[in-house]
């Protein structure tokens, strides 16, 4: 069998690194900068006009929310294996976020956090991530489906109810369907094992960030003169949510993909398209751009187990 030197080990490591890093930062800068439909010297004008310390300081202390209750969220589940602190905790899902970046649907990030293990414990912490990614996603759901209704697009509702119950018929029906490696009597039967306080406290947290999220998008269209209804565009903004999230997509391009569908739902209410489409964009810088960009000095100094 063809064994590799340690020193050649650590070449391919630090390859393999600085292609997720240089991946990362290339994909963050040509979105930027190639974007046809950022139109920034309107950008600037608006800036100019109703730029505060406060506001800016704001907004940046509910992206570093996201994270933190993202993180609490991941130290809540992996107690289930053992305990871990906040700062490795914050290490695991930041360099698993930049890792994520350009992969289909964040797949990288389930890896990245598994290789911060041991290899007889990468199942379970895939399982972990996926419950930890699944109770957002479950939420988008409820919030959408209430945003919908609200909003009066009940045919939409009746077809995406139609449509997880198709799912869930078909999942029931295909027992040996895998999803992440699992299929879904594996998936019921492990979710039962995890301790119910653990169950709860992931469901809290999970709802507490879906809310600082969905909150920081509502200040955002404030910052920007929009002015709707506040249940209007809270409605609006989980309609955005649950349709973009059904959405195959890669991380680096979230704000293409929210932002076409936030495009449709905020142009019937009469937003101005170069707002939607830069509201979405700086929703991708301090949400994604940024932790991933401090993500990226937990990739370098990575040593794999």
């Amino acid at each position: 069998m063809l064994s590799i030197s340690h020193k050649a080990k650590q070449l391919l490591v630090l390859l393999i690194k600085l292609l997720i890093l240089g991946g990362a930062f290339y994909f963050i800068y040509d979105q930027l900068v190639h974007n046809d439909k950022l139109n920034w010297v309107l950008f600037i004008e608006k800036f100019n006009k109703n730029k505060s310390f406060l506001g800016i300081s704001f907004l940046l202390l509910l992206s570093v929310l996201n994270r933190f209750f993202e993180i609490l969220k991941w130290q809540n589940l992996v107690s289930y294996l053992h305990k871990i602190s906040l700062f490795d905790a914050t290490k695991q899902v930041l360099g698993a976020l930049t890792a994520g970046l350009f992969t289909p649907n964040g797949i990288g990030e389930y890896a990245g956090k598994a290789l911060f293990y041991e290899k007889s414990q990468a199942k379970n912490i895939v399982f972990l991530n996926l419950i930890c990614n699944g109770i957002q996603l479950i939420l988008s759901v409820v919030f959408g489906i209430f945003g919908l209704l609200y909003l009066g697009y009940g045919k939409w509702v009746l077809l995406l109810l139609f449509g997880i119950l198709g799912l869930l018929i078909l999942g029931f029906g295909l027992k040996k369907l895998k999803i992440k490696g699992y299929s879904i009597t594996d998936l019921i039967l492990k979710i039962n094992e995890i301790p119910k306080s653990i169950h709860r406290k992931n469901n809290y947290l999970a709802v507490c960030r879906y809310l600082i999220f969905s909150h920081q998008y509502y200040f955002l269209f404030l910052a920007f003169d929009v002015q709707l209804p506040y249940f209007t565009l809270m409605a609006t903004i989980s309609a955005v949510y649950l349709l973009a999230s059904s959405l195959p997509t890669f991380q680096f391009l979230d704000f293409a993909v929210k932002g076409s569908v936030a495009l449709y739902f905020f142009g019937m209410l009469g937003v101005n398209e170069w707002i939607v489409v830069f509201i979405s964009t700086l929703f991708w810088f301090l949400n994604i751009v940024l932790p991933a960009v401090i993500g990226s000095y937990f990739v370098l100094v990575f040593k794999p187990k």
